[in-house]
């Protein structure tokens, strides 16, 4: 293939993965403020999907527009090929990953072989994980980092009036994780061992070994039995599967506690202050100090990142395919030549 050419994955219409097209594109220039990253690995993650159907999972008044044809993927691990003047910070041959350019969708455009990305999004991968963690790493890590440590951000939130702020989590406080085997729900229950709260996770029965080996201290296996039935007095539910019926679990807390669903969910607010609790929900944004601070806990294995799957990135079909059939353990990434 021609040095300014790459291989990418491109919708030239919108649909199931059957219009994921492998093909060949340019190279991208590179601009100020940004690192030309030549793409080891590529994590997938649930708004990939969301763009390749055409957003229809949203209200239409929140479908960005996205030109077609397009570069699907954010989440991306590999190896800086070079350097705008203005940047500081990284050189050619550091190893880096980040997340891209999220939540500007269709921007982002790491299902290829290269990548543009801001420098301000990367961060150094950690030297003790591959480059398969490190694609699985940014948008899940984040969500999780940014729903339970630190929002790190002062952008207006697009679904609430009021800006998300974190509940400060240690010994004494207990977290349920909902979808606890996925990409987000597996950071979360990591993230708050960390900062030492009690940990119930909620997953399917054959996710309970894995789970409690990252540190679930309880865990529920909700096809024998719905969670909102056996639990009471938590404080903090972050529910990574959220959506409608995410209100369920506002009978497990306690008074002044939280829930946060990772989709938007329709909450009755008479029966929140019925109940006095709250709920909150944020917008997970590309940040490359949080990364960098993430990477440090991946680095010495205090968090790790589970794969479920690999793919190559000309199966970025096959890849999709496997995450609509459901029951993920962590992440699936898409590996590039």
């Amino acid at each position: 293939m021609p040095k300014n050419t790459m291989a990418a994955v491109r919708l030239h219409e919108f649909g199931g993965p059957e219009v994921l097209r492998y093909d060949e594109v340019p190279i991208p220039a590179l601009k100020a403020g940004e690192v030309l990253v030549r793409v080891h690995a590529v994590g997938i993650n649930p708004p990939d999907w969301y763009l390749r159907d055409g957003m229809r999972t949203l209200p239409p008044e929140w479908r960005p527009t996205v030109p077609l044809p397009a570069i699907p993927g954010s989440d991306v691990s590999g190896v800086v090929e070079a350097v705008a003047p203005d940047v500081r910070g990284f050189s050619v041959g550091d190893a880096v990953f980040g997340m891209i350019r999220f939540p500007s969708f269709g921007e982002s455009a790491a299902y290829a072989e290269y990548v543009a990305a801001p420098a301000s999004d990367l961060a150094h991968k950690p030297a003790g994980i591959d480059h398969v963690r490190a694609a699985g790493a940014p948008m899940s890590g984040l969500t999780a980092w940014q729903f339970l440590i630190d929002l790190g951000h002062d952008h207006p939130n697009p679904f609430q009036a009021l800006p998300h702020r974190p509940m400060a989590l240690g010994p004494g406080t207990t977290v349920l994780v909902n979808g606890a085997a996925g990409g987000v729900g597996h950071f979360a229950v990591q993230l708050a061992k960390w900062k030492g709260a009690r940990v119930i996770a909620v997953s399917s029965g054959e996710h309970e070994s894995f789970l409690r080996g990252l540190g679930a201290d309880t865990f529920i296996d909700y096809t024998q039995g719905r969670a909102e039935d056996q639990v009471r007095e938590v404080d903090l539910v972050l529910d990574a599967v959220g959506g409608p019926g995410s209100d369920r679990f506002l009978r497990t807390l306690k008074r002044g506690g939280a829930l946060y669903p990772v989709f938007v969910s329709p909450i009755n607010a008479e029966e929140l202050e019925r109940l006095g609790v709250t709920t909150s929900i944020a917008q997970v944004r590309s940040n490359g100090p949080q990364l960098a601070e993430l990477g440090r806990l991946l680095d010495v294995g205090t968090v790790r990142v589970a794969i479920d799957s690999t793919f190559p990135l000309a199966q970025a079909r096959q890849a999709h395919e496997r995450a609509a059939r459901g029951h993920i353990q962590g992440k699936i990434v898409l590996t590039v030549a």
